[in-house]
């Protein structure tokens, strides 16, 4: 203890510094893993689209907006997601007002997002027109669904087998018919303040 009273200030200032920048690569590599880990959770959903659209308020028709995760254009149609990183243990269905998810000790409930997702693709179709609008709320590889999935609910892993990607120049020309929907689409829909993917 009486050797750290005799330090000169010099060797202060090189211990504060060192901390500091202890502290700051710490926290440069917490922030680097979560930007790759977001960024490789973005990449898994937009593989099942042509093009796609992130974070976007789409017009409800009434002066307001929905917010929606993402917007993919699909060989199907246009595809609305849902995305949703809960870790642990989720128990729900589509009669279920609430979800419930186990994590350890932690247990929360979270309101059933299935009549969320109906009012998304409504306020799509109502500006998409007449092509075919889905939706799906994805859930990330950190929840399981022990006693199953209910309706419209997929895990990303397995997003891209029920919507695979479809060639733009496909003998059928199937994106070719759904483009004016999308380009309308495009045109109405604004960034929403809501992000998370960044």
């Amino acid at each position: 203890m009486e050797e750290l009273k005799n330090l000169p200030p010099t060797a202060w200032v090189l211990i504060a510094g060192a901390a500091v920048l202890g502290f700051g690569l710490s926290w440069l590599w917490r922030w680097y893993r979560q930007y790759r880990t977001r960024k490789a959770l973005r990449t898994a959903v937009t593989a099942a689209g042509s093009e796609h659209l992130v974070d976007m308020l789409v017009p409800d028709g009434m002066g307001g907006g929905f917010h929606v995760d993402f917007l993919l254009l699909t060989g199907r149609g246009i595809l609305v997601i849902d995305l949703r990183d809960v870790q642990g243990n989720i128990f729900g269905g589509d009669q279920m007002a609430e979800w419930t998810v186990m994590d350890g000790p932690r247990r929360f409930t979270f309101t059933n997002p299935q009549s969320a997702l109906y009012d998304r693709i409504a306020a799509v179709k109502a500006v998409a027109g007449d092509v075919p609008v889905e939706g799906r709320i994805v859930f990330t590889g950190r929840g399981k669904f022990p006693k199953g999935l209910p309706k419209w609910t997929l895990m990303v892993d397995s997003l891209r087998a029920e919507f695979p990607a479809a060639e733009p120049d496909s003998p059928a020309g199937t994106l070719t018919r759904f483009t004016e929907a999308w380009q309308r689409l495009k045109g109405a829909v604004k960034p929403s303040y809501m992000a998370h993917m960044r």
